[in-house]
């Protein structure tokens, strides 16, 4: 039998001869049929079938698709600040993992949409859904970024003013010491968030950023 679906009674014309040399016509020189080249039949070609629902349940898209900022909690800003904002802005929302974890218990599959605001002193990230329907709030205490954000600040004014005068060793060695306090500051915030959102490393060095651009005073 030629190679094919089992069971099945069709007759390829190219393997007839091969299968029933008598059916040859006086004359008829011996041919060989390459039984491999037998064509399947569709339920081959699928593959295996399995049962599925009719209605299979959405996918899940845990990221931030957009991000603002509260422009009341932003009293001032410069040049350099803002090429920051719209860095952290444009590679958050290129690549990010972000999954608040109560309202995906509630069947929110995202993606979200995101709002950054400091009240009293606290974080509060408002989460909205496709359609802009806010879906939870989270409140954050800053205390424990007092630091890390003064530290940052520190360090990017130093970076700043040395890419416009120092060399090009003294600017590494500055932007080296400005990733390790942006990286301490991204597992701080992991860590805040820890039982309320998943998200990943580079997602929360792009959130620090932008928590410190709410934090800048004239």
């Amino acid at each position: 039998m030629g190679i094919g679906c089992e069971g099945s009674n069709s007759t390829d014309p190219r393997t007839a001869l091969w299968r029933n040399p008598k059916s040859r016509n006086p004359g008829q020189k011996d041919t060989i049929a390459i039984p491999a080249l037998a064509v399947p039949c569709k339920a081959c070609e699928s593959g295996p079938q399995r049962m599925t629902d009719s209605a299979s349940p959405p996918q899940s898209d845990y990221r931030i698709a957009h991000i603002a900022l509260d422009e009341e909690t932003i009293l001032w800003r410069n040049a350099d600040v803002e090429q920051e904002r719209r860095v952290a802005i444009f590679d958050l929302i290129e690549e990010n993992t972000f999954k608040p974890l109560r309202a995906a218990e509630r069947g929110a599959g995202g993606p979200f949409r995101l709002t950054l605001a400091v009240r009293d002193g606290r974080l509060a990230m408002t989460i909205a859904d496709a359609d802009d329907v806010v879906i939870e709030e989270l409140l954050l205490g800053l205390a424990r970024f007092r630091r890390p954000i003064r530290e940052y600040f520190a360090i990017c004014d130093s970076y700043y003013q040395a890419i416009r005068k120092a060399t090009p060793a003294e600017i590494e060695t500055i932007d080296m010491a400005r990733r390790g306090v942006h990286n301490r500051a991204a597992e701080l915030l992991i860590e805040r968030l820890e039982g309320k959102v998943d998200t990943d490393f580079a997602t929360a060095r792009r959130l620090f950023t932008l928590i410190c651009v709410l934090h800048i005073r004239g």
